[in-house]
């Protein structure tokens, strides 16, 4: 009984920290400045620190990367029992960000990377799991230009009740004329379609 209380308080979620950690960057001349690199990120979501990953950018110019606010949690439940607290199967949440970009004239790439955590509930069993994931690129008038899936495995240790993740991708863009590419924005967010996640 023990157990499931303290299960519940820790899917309760209200000691994640989100935090956007950027990387120094490069402008036209080319070129990556540092290594957006998944085995970072693992190591700041086990840690869980409230400080950032690395150093902040060079160029204030690149696009920030965040987590998209109401998507940084998904829950997946037994059939047919959504919403049940008592038939939590697992959770999965987003808790570190970080990017690097090149800007050229008329086009930027974004390194980014994510990482963050899985915690088992009281129907989940430990084992490879797998988290279903948009990467969203807008505009300077936050329209979606922008929308990528991709999906991360995670791993549950025997006996254990949590599992980390991480993950590095790459995103290109053209930048409309007369606009600033820092107005342009990503975002990483779970995919509430997913079948039983809630």
């Amino acid at each position: 009984m023990c157990v499931y209380a303290l299960i519940a308080v820790v899917l309760s979620g209200c000691a994640i920290s989100q935090i956007t950690s950027p990387f120094r960057s490069r402008g036209e001349r080319g070129g990556w400045a540092t290594s957006v690199s998944e085995e970072r990120l693992l190591e700041a979501a086990k840690n869980d620190t409230s400080s950032q990953v690395d150093l902040p950018a060079r160029d204030q110019n690149c696009p920030r990367f965040s987590v998209w606010q109401r998507d940084r949690m998904l829950t997946f439940y037994e059939k047919g029992r959504r919403g049940d607290q008592l038939a939590i199967k697992y959770r999965g949440e987003l808790t570190k960000t970080a990017r690097e970009c090149n800007i050229g004239r008329n086009k930027i790439s974004v390194k980014y990377g994510y990482a963050g955590r899985v915690l088992l509930g009281q129907r989940g069993q430990p084992g490879t799991l797998r988290l279903p994931l948009r990467i969203h690129v807008t505009d300077a008038s936050r329209n979606i230009i922008s929308s990528q899936t991709t999906t991360v495995s995670v791993n549950v240790a025997p006996g254990s009740l949590v599992g980390y993740f991480s993950a590095v991708g790459k995103v290109s863009f053209a930048i409309e004329s007369g606009t600033s590419p820092s107005q342009y924005q990503l975002y990483v967010a779970f995919d509430r379609n997913a079948a039983g996640s809630g």
